[in-house]
């Protein structure tokens, strides 16, 4: 399976990165996003690439904008 890249990092360490940073669980991050932890995992592994609407629960329960997950984590 390839992995999303997003400027050379993985879609799935952004989330991780992100969510450990928030200090959240992949339960507490996936029950805010509204999705399986199983999925979180998959995500965060690079099993499984998120859906547009998947991916922009995983940024809103992140507190994190869109266009600021894919420029970058710089910001945080």
């Amino acid at each position: 399976m390839t992995k999303t890249k997003i400027l050379g990092i993985t879609t799935g360490g952004r989330v991780r990165w992100l969510r450990t940073h928030k200090q959240l669980s992949q339960d507490e991050l996936a029950q805010r996003a509204g999705i399986d932890r199983k999925t979180v995992n998959r995500i965060e592994n690079g099993h499984f690439s998120p859906s547009l609407d998947t991916l922009f629960r995983l940024c809103k329960a992140l507190k994190v904008k869109p266009a600021d997950f894919v420029d970058g984590i710089k910001k945080y």
